[in-house]
């Protein structure tokens, strides 16, 4: 009898069970979806020690509003640097036309949007964005190599491209690091919490006289700052940028004592085109080139031009104490 009670029991269990799964999984999905600050769904779902996910942005205008390290939802004080919940990954296999049906239904145009540009990014760079040198090769392997022979032969134009074509990923972590703003205490983390700002006014004006005169001391502050997690890499660089600057200052001063100065804008366009020229080379060939050669070149162009360096700044020491006597 008992045996009957439950082998009828179960189908009934199965039954109530697989009418409440629909239910259940459509009513955790919007509760994890969706900011409990602007009750949208999420976009780079911030997560805090309670548990409770806010968009990055309204968390970060809901600590700037109320100076306090609270949950907007619960108030219970979170501490550390709060990141982005692994949950994004989950959006991964949704489309534009997804977040238009139940349990989403998201009417606003421009906020499907943001969420497909913030997909977009996380299918190519991962959870987050590359936080150091490694992770940054790792994304971007053609590029980084590039950079790293057009910064040490021309920084000027590297930056102007860094400028145009990686603004978001590279440029403005660059700025805000080399010049960074002073203008009040809570700055620094509204600026960790919400994505980089632009540049202020005093930013830039900082970074263009730098930029025009020691652009090779913008790439030295910016290894500076790296020195806890780049610890012996930064050293070479810091090195590298230091000789650079030296190698640039006799440059100028063999062109001032041989009266040249009229030909830096024919030099400086033959340049141009130089590394205009190396930089197209890379995108078209850099499928075709073998991985260790090209790691063979990065670890050459970064740890031993410092060297190569030295013997150059040494051989225009010795020129110009030749062209004294």
């Amino acid at each position: 009898m008992e045996e009957d009670e439950t082998s009828q029991g179960e189908p009934e269990r199965a039954e109530v069970k697989a009418h409440a799964t629909p239910e259940i999984s459509r009513r955790i999905s919007v509760s994890e979806f969706h900011c409990h600050c602007c009750y949208d769904i999420l976009v780079y779902p911030t997560t805090l020690n309670c548990g409770h996910s806010f968009c990055r942005h309204c968390l970060a205008l809901w600590w700037v509003s109320s100076k306090k390290n609270e949950c907007p939802e619960c108030r219970e004080k979170w501490e550390g640097f709060p990141k982005v919940n692994i949950l994004l990954r989950l959006l991964l296999t949704l489309t534009e036309e997804d977040f238009t049906k139940e349990p989403y239904s998201i009417e606003n145009n421009n906020h499907r949007k943001a969420i497909m540009v913030e997909l977009e990014c996380v299918k190519t760079l991962g959870v987050k964005p590359p936080q150091n040198l490694w992770e940054y090769k790792a994304v971007n392997p053609g590029k980084s190599l590039f950079l790293l022979y057009a910064l040490k032969s021309s920084p000027r134009l590297s930056m102007l491209y860094l400028y145009l074509f990686d603004y978001a990923e590279a440029f403005l972590p660059f700025i805000h690091t080399i010049c960074p703003m002073q203008e009040d205490q809570y700055e620094d983390t509204v600026t960790k919490l919400l994505d980089l700002k632009d540049p202020t006014w005093k930013q830039w004006r900082e970074f263009i006289v730098k930029y025009l005169f020691l652009p090779y001391q913008l790439i030295a502050e910016f290894a500076w700052d790296w020195l806890d997690v780049h610890y012996w890499t930064s050293r070479f660089i810091i090195v590298n940028a230091m000789l650079l600057s030296v190698l640039e200052l006799f440059s100028f001063w063999r062109l001032w004592s041989r009266r040249e100065l009229k030909t830096i804008p024919h030099r400086m366009w033959r340049h141009f085109w130089k590394v205009s020229t190396q930089g197209l080379f890379v995108a078209i060939f850099w499928p075709f080139i073998p991985q260790f050669v090209c790691n063979c070149l990065f670890y050459w162009a970064l740890y031993f031009n410092p060297i190569i360096n030295i013997d150059l700044v040494v051989k225009e020491v010795r020129r110009l104490e030749t062209q004294v006597q």
